[in-house]
């Protein structure tokens, strides 16, 4: 199994490694142009990239021993499309991936259209709560699973994350917060790459909540002892 790449978004899109098939320059240009969510609280550029990002990843950690090319193509394409035009309000996920299968369908390169239902397929494992039963899925849709439940894990959680989906689901940024910790210690990854690259971070970001929590909740000086 090949390391993951740490290469630049341009450079995952112009293929710079040759991992997966041709270049996905055609599908950003789409995104950027023409998706209307770029600006949403979560829901937006910065959320639809991460999880292209981690796709990405996930290829160059399994390599061409478990995914061709054209697999690793049509993941990468499914990850940036799965939330285009997303509504960034709570609720009516279904109608969400509608709009995400219509852009996919109008966008699609003639290259691509034989692989057109798998990639919608990808794009509908990510309905959540999930439609689709786990044990269906190839290893391509496991990975966009975990890919898209990891933006907790980023360097931009806090204002990605907590005041994001807190405008995005009308409540206050520290009852998001809050939930942060149940969803940390509930979150099972379903791949080899997310649970040995990115679950052994949980209990750090775990650790970093509780922190937050303690200084946001009490007017009192933070439970930890400062050594001078």
């Amino acid at each position: 199994m090949k390391e993951p790449s740490a290469g630049s978004l341009a450079s995952i899109i112009r293929n710079d490694e040759n991992l997966y098939s041709g270049n996905l320059a055609h599908y950003f240009r789409a995104i950027f142009r023409n998706a209307r969510n770029l600006s949403n609280p979560y829901h937006n550029f910065r959320h639809t990239f991460h999880v292209t990002y981690l796709c990405y990843q996930a290829c160059a950690y399994y390599g061409r021993t478990s995914l061709t090319p054209r697999q690793m193509r049509s993941l990468l394409i499914a990850s940036i499309f799965h939330d285009f035009d997303h509504s960034g309000k709570l609720g009516n996920d279904d109608l969400n991936i509608i709009l995400a299968m219509r852009g996919l369908e109008k966008h699609i390169l003639d290259e691509d259209r034989g692989e057109l239902e798998a990639i919608k397929a990808l794009i509908m494992a990510t309905q959540y709560p999930y439609v689709v039963g786990s044990g269906t899925l190839n290893l391509s849709g496991h990975i966009i699973r975990d890919a898209d439940l990891s933006q907790s894990l980023s360097v931009a959680w806090i204002q990605q994350v907590v005041f994001g989906l807190a405008d995005e689901w009308d409540k206050k940024p520290i009852d998001v917060l809050r939930q942060q910790i149940a969803f940390t210690r509930s979150l099972k990854y379903e791949t080899e790459w997310a649970q040995k690259t990115l679950e052994p971070e949980l209990e750090g970001k775990l650790c970093e909540v509780n922190g937050l929590l303690d200084l946001l909740e009490f007017d009192g000086p933070p439970s930890a002892t400062i050594v001078k």
